[in-house]
């Protein structure tokens, strides 16, 4: 099967088990090997000649020759995951911040300025606000949504706008059309991280983003059992990141790549499943009168519904809300739950639950999480393959017990 970013002529499905491949595979074999060298031999003095000359050219087919510069496994998944993005090539990394910090490094200089838009990941915030800023690289935050502010922040040297979509923890969905339209009146780079979405429901190089970045340890692995990255985009602009990642040595294992590999093929049926057992979620939830505030795309009281209606087939797997109860009350409601394990992370097969106030932001002052918008009493619930009504019963009978609390 061929499948390339301007004949995506087969559903999401076949495409997550298919695309990109190559049918002949070593040793007959029907899935990728796994192949664990860290260098690769030479026959003789015209096999030398001949990689040579294909580098010198630029041959992307090109054998390698040591393992910090690629991979048959790793490159496997890249072709599959730039297939599956709609995109020309893709870079797989050792981590999802991997791949977005040497992202950055790799089209940002001293002198230079780049806008990001709020509620991202937290540690994208904390490298571009105080790593790179030791480097003379300067950055402003504007809001999730806020064309007007994002024009505003734009200056002379501002080379890049990076945004999540959608975001960590509120999940909030940018206008990708509309930042794009942005982006290119001033002739900037878009730089967005698509791990809560997915392929399966938003492919945003679509919208004329120019690269995606996805934390592959999320929901592309899908089993909470191994840490990866990617970027995707157009080749002119992945060269320059593997170069980059070349001499930096950020590497993708190819026992993480195979496993990838295999994540991939469930990629559609796990986050279809995800999506409708997250809906279900945040529709129960929106019910409950000890509930403040759930925070679903999916649901029409979600201030970007609209915009994430437009834009994405599913609205993910991640529910948030706010409890009527404090700190402590919060996380004792959590301890009351059976079946998700309280831990960051999410995209796996169990269900995951976090109070972000205690784990993800335990280091900084109340009043600095109050100033990032983090609330004590905030949960974000990671479904993962388990029945939604299962999880629902459960959310219930943590409920009965903060009710009797008064």
């Amino acid at each position: 099967m061929t499948d390339t970013p301007d004949q995506p002529k087969f559903s999401i499905s076949t495409r997550c088990v298919h695309a990109g491949e190559e049918r002949k595979k070593a040793y007959h074999s029907l899935i990728d090997p796994i192949v664990p060298t860290s260098t690769y031999m030479f026959e003789d003095y015209d096999d030398i000649m001949r990689f040579t000359s294909d580098k010198n050219q630029g041959n992307p087919t090109a054998r390698l020759d040591y393992g910090r510069y690629g991979n048959p496994t790793t490159r496997a998944v890249e072709r599959r995951l730039a297939a599956l993005e709609g995109g020309q090539d893709a870079l797989l990394f050792s981590s999802g911040m991997a791949a977005v910090t040497t992202t950055l490094l790799s089209f940002l200089k001293a002198g230079d300025h780049f806008v990001y838009t709020d509620d991202i990941y937290r540690k994208t915030r904390e490298f571009s606000r105080d790593f790179l800023s030791r480097y003379g690289v300067e950055s402003s935050v504007v809001p999730v949504g806020d064309a007007t502010a994002m024009k505003d922040a734009i200056r002379a040297n501002t080379r890049l706008i990076v945004s999540e979509i959608p975001t960590n923890p509120y999940l909030r969905v940018p206008d990708l059309d509309e930042l794009v339209a942005v982006a290119r009146r001033h002739k900037l780079l878009t730089l967005v991280d698509s791990t809560f979405a997915t392929p399966v429901n938003l492919r945003p190089l679509e919208h004329g983003v120019d690269l995606v970045v996805h934390s592959g340890t999320k929901y592309i692995g899908g089993h909470h059992d191994l840490l990866s990255g990617v970027v995707i985009g157009g080749k002119a602009l992945v060269d320059p990141i593997r170069e980059h990642a070349n001499l930096m040595g950020p590497v993708a294992d190819p026992f993480n790549a195979y496993l990838l590999l295999r994540g991939l093929k469930t990629l559609a049926l796990r986050v279809r499943h995800q999506n409708d057992a997250a809906l279900k979620m945040a529709q129960y939830l929106s019910r409950q009168p000890l509930v403040e505030e759930v925070y679903y795309p999916g649901l029409e009281s979600h201030p970007d519904h609209k915009a994430a209606a437009r834009q994405m087939s599913g609205f993910g797997g991640v529910v948030s809300f706010t409890l009527r109860a404090d700190l402590r009350g919060t996380a004792q409601f959590l301890d009351r739950l059976k079946i998700p394990f309280i831990t960051p992370s999410l995209g796996g097969a169990e269900s995951l639950v976090n109070q972000p106030a205690l784990l993800s932001y335990y280091s900084i002052s109340a009043e600095d999480r109050a100033a990032l918008g983090i609330k004590d009493n905030l949960v974000r619930y990671a479904l993962g393959f388990e029945d939604a009504g299962d999880l629902i019963a459960d959310l219930q009978t943590a409920f009965d017990w903060l009710e009797k609390q008064g």
